[in-house]
């Protein structure tokens, strides 16, 4: 029973060394695995080559160049403007009529003496027999006033005869009543023919003294009728509405059969020559380019339709500016034919030449006032003041500069950098 009970004990203690064992190897083993790494890498350590240390290189960039070779150039100023024209020319009807036919539409380009609108005839003819009709009227009214005239005078001395007769018989009326020979009622009858004669005698006399004002109120009522049949006639002649030059019809207010009256516009146009183009100018550049009108007389300009370039030439500046600028007002020198009036385009005024300007490619200024040019293979920042566009003989466009600092020889890049900076190194591409 003893043995029985020590049995477990026993066997306990006889496994207890083993166990320490396997727990001491667990624990040693990976020390030892690093302290052998760690001598190995000790070594490796010791006996690697000497390796030379790394050498920074400073990256070129590689870039074109140009020459700088400063000249006298005239910078360009990109204006806006609207084409218009000062000589509208607004066609109305001469009087009251129907149109008879309309034979252009709105658009068309028309020649000097082309119909571009009859009236109906028929509505002028009634009023041209109506005005020679009243001419006619009067013209025999002045020959009966004449008539009549000469028959005044020649029945005034009759009437005269007349009077001296009642005044006769007056006298001899009022002696025999004196001697009681005479009635009274034989005086009364002869006094009153003399009052009758003499008042025929002084009618005669005011009607005859009276003819040269008659005479002349008839003569000017014959020339006002004359006058309106002059205008009647006037009105049958406009009555075809005529292009007074080469134009373009801008507008057709009627067709055929409409009922106009006087004075009703009846089509627009304007001569093509007539033409000019209207551009706002900046304020900055207002009095440079008065001065440069004044002296000058024009300005060239160029503005382009479609492909093709249209020469123009600043006439003058307007009467009024404000804080904005003031607007600049263009001739067409050529090919007015391309343009129409209302039309919006660009164009490009010549300012004057400056000296010393060097025409930079638009990349190669950075910010509007800066450029760079080559100095011992570094790039060099040079602040600049930019004229205005320029182009070349091949149609390439340039901005004007002026600079102190970018004499003649001087190279400037022309590749735009986006790390663009002083002392950046630079090579140039062969």
């Amino acid at each position: 029973m003893l043995w029985t009970g020590l049995a477990p004990t026993l066997r306990t203690l006889a496994v207890t060394p083993r166990v320490a064992v396997n727990r001491l190897t667990k624990f040693l083993l990976p020390l030892l695995i690093l302290a052998v790494g760690f001598g190995v890498f000790q070594y490796l350590k010791q006996t690697r080559p000497e390796r030379a240390p790394a050498e920074i290189v400073e990256r070129v960039w590689r870039v074109e160049a140009e020459t700088v070779e400063p000249r006298r150039l005239s910078p360009g100023l990109e204006l806006y403007g609207s084409v218009e024209t000062p000589d509208l020319l607004r066609a109305a009807a001469s009087a009251q009529a129907r149109v008879a036919r309309v034979l252009v539409r709105e658009g068309d380009r028309v020649e000097a003496g082309q119909l571009l609108v009859e009236l109906d005839p028929r509505d002028f003819s009634f009023r041209l027999a109506q005005a020679q009709a009243q001419i006619d009227e009067l013209e025999a009214q002045v020959e009966s006033e004449r008539t009549k005239h000469e028959t005044d005078l020649a029945a005034l001395e009759q009437e005269r005869k007349l009077l001296a007769i009642a005044q006769d018989g007056v006298e001899r009326a009022s002696q025999l009543t004196k001697q009681k020979v005479g009635s009274q009622n034989d005086l009364d009858i002869a006094e009153q023919e003399l009052a009758r004669q003499m008042l025929a005698v002084s009618n005669r006399e005011m009607s005859i003294a009276d003819f040269a004002a008659r005479e002349r109120a008839l003569e000017a009522r014959l020339a006002s009728a004359r006058a309106r049949l002059e205008e009647v006639a006037l009105e049958l002649e406009r009555a075809p509405v005529v292009a007074p030059y080469d134009a373009i019809i801008a507008d057709v207010s009627v067709t055929a059969g409409d009922q106009v009256r006087k004075d009703d516009v009846l089509l627009t146009l304007y001569a093509i020559d007539s033409l000019e183009v209207r551009a706002r100018i900046p304020a900055p550049f207002q009095a440079e380019l008065a001065a440069s009108l004044q002296a000058e007389g024009r300005l060239p300009a160029t503005a382009t339709v479609g492909d093709r370039p249209v020469q123009l030439s600043l006439e003058r500046l307007a009467g009024e500016a404000s804080a904005s600028g003031i607007d600049g007002l263009f001739d067409v020198e050529d090919e007015a034919g391309l343009l129409r009036a209302g039309q919006m385009i660009s164009l490009r005024l010549d300012r004057p030449p400056q000296e010393d300007v060097v025409p930079a490619p638009f990349g190669a200024v950075y910010g509007g006032d800066r450029v760079y040019k080559l100095v011992d293979g570094r790039m060099k920042g040079v602040p600049v003041r930019s004229l205005g566009s320029w182009f070349t003989d091949g149609g390439e466009e340039r901005l004007l500069v002026q600079a102190p600092d970018l004499a003649t020889g001087d190279r400037l890049i022309v590749t735009h950098m986006p790390n663009a900076v002083d002392g950046l190194r630079v090579e140039t591409v062969q």
